[in-house]
């Protein structure tokens, strides 16, 4: 399987940079690799110092769960089926849009995590970034 590598990360996070410039949001982006490892992190002058941990926690519950965090919307509300699901694995799960696989082969080899602005904004963000990969 092919590993993520720092290089691929600086391009990733350059294309969402961008898509988060033309927008007008601060962001922070933040790419892992398929065990939840920090590849490159990237924040953006006087992006949230919260986006840190949240743009982490997107990425990792994407690698974690193999999946886009915007997928967990409607099953985490309250009496949904997986209601509270945030609350585990040390409160990581992030349970609204902005985190994404990143894919290669059909298998998860990492995954963008994006935090800053609307979760729309967010979710844009990081399609940027794996519309670059």
């Amino acid at each position: 399987m092919e590993k993520l590598n720092l290089e691929t990360a600086k391009k990733l996070i350059d294309s969402a940079e961008q898509e988060a410039d033309k927008i007008g949001v601060q962001m922070v982006i933040t790419v892992l690799d398929d065990g939840g490892n920090l590849v490159a992190a990237h924040r953006m002058n006087d992006a949230w110092l919260a986006s840190v941990d949240i743009s982490w926690n997107k990425a990792w519950t994407s690698v974690a769960l193999k999946m886009p965090t915007s997928n967990l919307e409607e099953a985490t509300v309250p009496n949904a089926e997986l209601w509270g699901l945030n609350t585990t694995n040390q409160g990581k799960i992030v349970v609204f849009g902005g985190g994404i696989p990143l894919e290669k082969d059909g298998k998860v080899i990492g995954a963008v995590g994006v935090s800053g602005g609307a979760v729309p904004e967010d979710v844009q963000v990081a399609k940027a970034a794996v519309n670059a990969f």
